[in-house]
């Protein structure tokens, strides 16, 4: 992990030569552009098996979470992603976001302005002959 020393913050990719690993690669790749406030490596794990060993990575891919020379988390499979292979860069780069692995400027929540019209809440209801105070008799 040579690669490591020094950095804040660094996602490495444990991949082989598979689609869902080339799914996470192109990922990946463009976040790797957009973000170079964070390291971003890729290690084959058929290659690494000492550090795949070591690091307890049990299914490709795998992203491994460092901040500061230590893995904080993993990101493992699709499953933070919707559990499908058809997800878009958007979703990944929030969610590493979240983890803090990216600067990532979170959507505002869509609040109303205050000229909005007030939602009227109750009615003028007007009790008749008809109702009935219980409906257990």
């Amino acid at each position: 992990f040579a690669e490591m020393k020094g950095e804040d913050r660094m996602i490495c990719h444990f991949y082989r030569e598979n689609w869902p690993c080339k799914v996470m690669d192109k990922h990946m790749s463009i976040l790797a552009k957009k973000h170079i406030e964070t390291r971003f490596c890729k290690i084959n794990a058929e290659k690494s098996p000492f550090l795949v060993e070591r690091l307890k990575i049990w299914m490709l891919p795998t992203l491994a979470l460092i901040k500061k020379e230590k893995v904080e988390d993993y990101i493992v499979g699709f499953d933070d992603f919707g559990g499908t292979d058809d997800f878009d860069t958007d979703v990944v780069a929030e969610r590493l976001g979240r983890y803090e692995m990216i600067d990532y400027d979170f959507p505002k929540p869509n609040i109303a302005p205050k000229d909005a019209p007030k939602i009227r809440k109750g009615g003028d209801f007007q009790k008749t002959a008809s109702d009935e105070d219980s409906d257990f008799d």
